[in-house]
């Protein structure tokens, strides 16, 4: 005898109780996370009691458009002397802090980058160097230490100089048509090509073949995504940011990235299959990042595997390059809207090199009031915005206020850098703060972040600030746009909303 279909109306009862069971069940559910949410919003309350703060919406936080963060967050600062707390939505908030004292506690300490911000990174650039913690941070930070030698920085010099020539040049062709140039995208393609073939030995011109036009531009998206999504109370989830239109953009754009790296391992890989290119590279007596990454050894003998190494290379190629770009970007800007000091960088690097045909590691110290107009711009428009660390114990701050284990603290390097109690007109630009003999704080000035975790790769990046600096004054002169100012926004990266376009008038 056959078995006969199932048929629900033959079963109105059990249907009519599973029925009412789920809808217990999701009650139920309903009501814990209501629960949970509430009692931890009462825990960030009673921390934050302390704290002064501009009020905020029960529910939704701090309303601020995301185009006038960071105009908020001057105002705030004028209002708060240390810190305030931020509310992104009723049962989400940091505690914002822009005070030395405050910023030296925090970052002489281990604590970890939060999990809550950072993990959705994670898909882009893996579990390397800038999301790791604890000891295997710890043993990915000893590994590549070695790969920022001075002795491996030093041939970086001219590697570093052509990538700029290069940018320079196609300048020197854009600029006949007399109309202002939009500098950030042609400063990141030439970051790049410096970083892919000084840490990552690649063979190739980023700059002239075109082929790295989607990685950029992949690069950017990520950026834009991030940042909306730390704000967004419903994208948190994975699964529903997955369905979004959000989520499965940043995962074509984390693919495009990944394909980009994917090639620079497998050519070098390629390169190293030579065996008489192997035992010379083994002979080195440093080895370069991407060098050091296929040749390394964990504690317990194994070489990385290839998802770790992808992540350190996801990981330096945005770092390397993005951050970097727009470091030099707004530091044109800064010169072009202050053409006396413009000048007299110009002065001191033509006295320095001449035509600037021949260019070395010891001209990189020789540039005094290059260097103060760098950092001043730097102080101004620093590369990253802010960092997030989760308090792994509780701590007490120089002023008795006191935050428990778990708390996240936003450190806003910008807040820092604009903080009238930390510098003295603060919006002015004025390079003389950085004479050697100018007085300041260990903690007023971080634009590569500060203790044990601080950026791995200040040395290069400095070098190439300088580099890109020189070379371009000595054939450019930079001029403001005046329809176009630009309008800087906190990424993970410092950008600017509608671009940094400058005026180029070519030297001689």
């Amino acid at each position: 005898m056959g078995i006969s279909a199932f048929n629900p109306t033959r079963f109105p009862g059990s249907i009519s109780g599973l029925l009412q069971v789920a809808s217990l069940l999701a009650l139920l559910l309903l009501l814990f996370k209501a629960a949970q949410l509430y009692l931890h919003r009462q825990w960030l309350l009673k921390a934050l009691q302390q704290f002064p703060s501009a009020p905020s919406h029960w529910l939704f936080g701090h309303k601020i458009p995301p185009d006038q963060e960071l105009p908020q967050v001057l105002k705030w600062i004028e209002e708060f002397p240390s810190a305030f707390p931020r509310w992104f939505w009723g049962s989400r908030a940091h505690l914002v802090i822009y005070d030395p004292d405050y910023m030296k506690l925090i970052l002489g300490r281990s604590d970890p980058k939060a999990n809550s911000a950072y993990r959705f990174l994670a898909p882009w650039i893996g579990y390397g160097l800038l999301l790791l913690n604890g000891q295997t941070w710890l043993q990915h930070r000893r590994m590549l230490t070695p790969a920022f030698h001075y002795d491996i920085l030093k041939p970086y010099v001219e590697t570093m100089a052509d990538s700029v020539r290069v940018m320079l040049d196609k300048w020197e062709r854009l600029i006949s048509q007399d109309s202002p140039l939009e500098i950030f995208q042609h400063i990141s393609l030439m970051t790049l090509d410096s970083i892919m073939k000084c840490a990552f030995s690649y063979q190739g011109s980023v700059q002239l073949d075109g082929e790295s036009q989607s990685y950029i531009q992949a690069i950017g998206d990520l950026n834009n995504l991030f940042y909306s999504r730390v704000r967004n109370v419903f994208h948190q989830n994975d699964t529903i940011y997955s369905l979004s239109s959000n989520g499965r953009w940043s995962k074509y754009a984390s693919q495009l990235a990944h394909e980009h790296t994917d090639r620079v391992i497998k050519q070098r890989m390629a390169q190293l299959q030579n065996e008489g290119e192997l035992e010379k590279v083994r002979k080195k007596r440093r080895l370069d990042f991407l060098d050091i990454l296929l040749f390394a050894k964990t504690e317990n003998g194994s070489s990385l595997s290839d998802h770790d190494l992808r992540a350190e290379v996801d990981t330096f190629m945005f770092e390397g390059h993005d951050t970097t770009a727009s470091g030099i970007s707004w530091i044109f800007y800064a010169l072009a809207m202050h053409p006396k000091h413009q000048q007299r960088c110009r002065e001191e690097v033509q006295s320095l090199l001449g035509d600037g045909s021949s260019i070395t590691w010891e001209h990189l110290d020789q540039m005094p009031h290059t260097t103060m107009c760098i950092k001043e711009a730097l102080r101004l428009y620093p590369p990253v915005p802010s960092v997030v660390r989760e308090l792994s114990k509780p701590i007490t701050f120089p002023d008795g206020h006191f935050l428990p284990k778990g708390f996240v603290i936003t450190l806003s390097i910008y807040a820092l850098h604009h903080n009238p109690k930390v510098w003295p007109n603060p919006e002015v630009f004025d390079p003389s703060r950085f004479a050697p003999d100018s007085p300041r704080h260990s903690h007023s000035f971080l634009p590569f972040s500060g203790g044990p975790r601080n950026c791995i790769g200040k040395q290069f990046a400095m070098n190439e600030l300088k580099l890109a600096v020189a070379l371009t004054l000595l054939r450019f002169e930079l001029l403001p746009d005046p329809t176009r100012v630009p309008f800087p926004i906190p990424r993970i990266v410092l950008k600017s909303k509608n671009g940094i376009h400058l005026h180029l008038r070519k030297l001689h």
